[in-house]
């Protein structure tokens, strides 16, 4: 059996299709995976993919006339090219898409050439790439129930399966959690976080807030910053009387979460998915940008209680102090949120997606 894979740059592109090629190679051994990356994906290099990678040139298209769209409609057709001869070389069984332009050629050629075809969508509002692709899906896998409404004409190709997330990523005891960090148990743990780049505009407003939080709360800090940003708050947080940990990127996210009370981040949909499965209270504060995906992806967890939002162009220090102190000051409503993730349908993504690509192939 045969599989290829196309998914973008971020991470949250690239670490659902790395938990699927995972939960595959583990129930079959013999089975042949390829994954397709942009070149400038944000894990190019690194040693964590489970099969054979191949890199295509992939630029974003704007519409008009300048020598970087040029270029970037070269690039397109170009990857076009590759994908081609990828597919008529390794000739899977079933190719699955997870969205961006990546996705793009890999699946209209799987198509044409008759190989049976999966899309994947993260996010809730479904992404442009998948929603140009849907018609030539033989099926259509969503992370969130509320993204049914989005493909009008297609239901009947849909599947609930939820986001994959790495299988690394299991729930520990928040006392080894915290030993990992070398924080202490006895303190209120904040988590910040950006995304799989870091946020400058978090991160530059939460280190004013966590130098005017009352030092009668007694609390500590995880901070994920990105690369850009940590030379700078490495030297603000020096300057702080405050537990804190820094980090550029972790790998071991589930420390992470099972060591946090209280989560500060972007609303991305693998950091939906992730802080869904930990249960972890959330301040949600969504990019604005990237036709308001993040917006919806924050709401899924806000209409059940279990997060409240910061619009981008309200976030300030002074706001992320207040909701800071007001969640240690007010410990049982943080636990009414971590309650009201009982009422979310929860799935064993990596399996049921797993089943339906498996499906496909046979």
């Amino acid at each position: 059996m045969r599989i290829l894979v196309a998914t973008g740059s971020s991470g949250g592109h690239v670490f659902p299709a790395i938990s699927l090629l995972t939960e595959l190679k583990m129930k079959y051994a013999d089975l042949e995976a390829l994954l397709i990356l942009p070149r400038d994906c944000i894990l190019s290099g690194k040693d964590i993919f489970p099969c054979e990678v191949r890199y295509i040139p992939v630029s974003p298209i704007k519409f008009k006339l300048d020598l970087k769209n040029i270029v970037a409609v070269f690039n397109l057709l170009k990857g076009a090219c590759k994908s081609l001869f990828i597919l008529m070389e390794f000739r899977p069984d079933v190719v699955v898409g997870f969205g961006s332009l990546v996705s793009i050629p890999v699946i209209i050629f799987a198509w044409l050439m008759r190989i049976s075809t999966l899309i994947h969508e993260q996010n809730v509002v479904i992404g442009r790439s998948n929603r140009f692709l849907c018609a030539f899906a033989d099926r259509i896998a969503v992370s969130f129930p509320q993204s049914r409404g989005y493909f009008r004409g297609r239901k009947d190709k849909i599947i609930y399966t939820g986001n994959p997330i790495r299988p690394e990523l299991t729930k520990i005891d928040r006392s080894k959690a915290l030993d990992f960090f070398g924080l202490g148990s006895d303190s209120f743990t904040i988590l910040a976080m950006g995304g799989s780049k870091g946020s400058h505009r978090i991160n530059i407003e939460f280190l004013k807030a966590v130098a005017g939080i009352s030092r009668g709360y007694k609390f500590q800090v995880i901070h994920l910053c990105g690369q850009g940003d940590y030379d700078l708050l490495n030297q603000g947080y020096g300057e702080l009387d405050v537990r804190a940990r820094l980090f550029s990127f972790l790998g071991p996210m589930h420390y992470a979460y099972s060591a946090s009370d209280l989560v500060l981040c972007r609303c991305g949909a693998l950091t939906i998915s992730e802080i869904m499965f930990f249960a972890l209270p959330a301040i949600l504060v969504p990019y604005p940008h990237a036709y308001a995906h993040q917006s919806a992806n924050a709401m899924v967890l806000a209409e059940k209680g279990s997060a409240v939002i910061i619009k981008d162009e309200e976030l300030s220090a002074a706001v992320i102090k207040n909701k800071a102190e007001y969640f240690m000051a007010h410990q049982d409503e943080l636990n009414n949120m971590r309650l009201s993730y009982r009422d979310f349908l929860i799935t064993d993504a990596n399996r049921t997606l797993a089943e339906a690509v498996l499906a496909l192939a046979a």
